[in-house]
């Protein structure tokens, strides 16, 4: 185990990470073509060329490179189960990637991954900050079912708006930097290199998946499960430090609400796919174009365009969430999610209007 200066250890963990990533990225994209491993252009989908799925293996690649060559294990024992999880994720969406397998079997093996972290790793919510009243809980059985479901929840939400050029990695990407930025003036280094070497892959990664020339790539599953997986360690591990906030420099209130501000996009997202399905008869899993990034698209927006709307729209909710983290708790979720409604519903009009000027026209040409 390597062991630098904090600040040295961060660089060389993102540029590790980074260059792994980028370099992994172009011999991962002729395989692919090769063996026409493609995401090909349906209804279901936003692209319309035939562009490679298996981005998800360089970000592997360089996280666990990074990871395992400059975190020091002593101080962060969950490292080990926190790469085991990341393998079961990895083979699990590289089976899906590759070809596809049953929501059920997906589930199953997102399921074992989180039970490591739980399990063997110790990564637990012990409290919810005074939310719901309560502050610690009794019931080992209650919070392992609770980090479960964050688990599994985070990791799905990001597949879920895996859909466009940029935006899955630029999600992750505001996410890691602001949990790492905080683990880093908290005094918790070892998290701090986690967040960077998620950091270094995905933004390896980026300059590839948004470009157009001939080594575009998607992340696929392989990539959303595996970046979905480390986002939900870190909003654990922020939420457990910011429990004795007396204890620690730069405390955040509210630290739960303040997670879900730093994931609304994918969170509320996934949350209100769900419920449009099901008003509609239908079942919430069964895939459609109602996400916001369709919903952007459809009103002329280009990929990149609509990747940045969502990013700018990302960063207003966390400035938010940080601005007005001493208020009370339910207080700020209901303004949170007031304002989330809001943007939606307005988004969703202009979808319409928007449609109502492209059939007059055309009635008058």
């Amino acid at each position: 185990m390597i062991t630098l200066p904090s600040e040295l250890a961060l660089l060389m963990t993102f540029v590790v990470a980074f260059v792994v990533t980028f370099l992994s990225i172009p011999p991962i994209v002729r395989i692919a073509r090769k063996k026409n491993l493609l995401e090909k252009p349906s209804q279901r989908r936003s692209h319309t060329r035939q562009v490679p799925i298996l981005g998800g293996i360089a970000i592997f690649a360089g996280f666990t490179v990074s990871a395992g060559t400059f975190i020091n294990h002593n101080f962060f024992p969950a490292l080990q189960y926190v790469l085991v999880a990341c393998i079961i994720m990895f083979f699990i969406g590289l089976k899906d990637d590759m070809q596809a397998i049953s929501p059920r079997k997906k589930l199953a093996a997102q399921i074992i991954a989180s039970l490591i972290l739980i399990i063997l790793g110790d990564l637990n919510f012990t409290s919810l900050h005074g939310f719901f009243g309560i502050y610690e809980f009794n019931s080992q059985i209650v919070k392992m079912f609770l980090t479960l479901f964050v688990i599994i929840l985070i990791t799905n939400s990001l597949n879920l708006i895996d859909g466009i050029d940029g935006l899955a990695s630029s999600v992750g990407i505001i996410a890691t930097l602001f949990f790492g930025f905080w683990f880093y003036i908290s005094g918790n280094i070892e998290y701090s290199l986690v967040s960077a070497a998620l950091f270094g892959s995905l933004l390896g990664f980026f300059r590839y998946n948004v470009s157009d020339g001939k080594f575009k790539i998607f992340m696929g599953d392989t990539g959303s499960l595996i970046v979905g997986l480390l986002l939900s360690v870190q909003v654990i591990m922020f939420n457990e430090l910011n429990i004795n906030s007396s204890e620690i420099s730069f405390s955040v209130e509210s630290a739960p609400i303040v997670s879900f501000a730093v994931l609304i996009i994918p969170l509320y997202d996934t949350l209100r796919v769900f419920i449009i399905r099901m008003s509609r008869g239908r079942s919430p899993f069964l895939a459609d174009k109602n996400h916001l990034h369709h919903c952007i698209l459809k009103l002329g927006f280009s990929h990149i365009q609509s990747t940045l709307i969502i990013v700018l729209v990302s960063l207003f909710f966390i400035s938010l969430a940080i601005i007005l983290q001493n208020i009370n708790k339910y207080l700020l979720v209901l303004i949170i999610l007031t304002l989330a409604t809001i943007l939606s519903h307005f988004l969703e009009k202009a979808i319409k209007n928007n449609g109502h000027k492209n059939r007059t026209s055309e009635n008058v040409s």
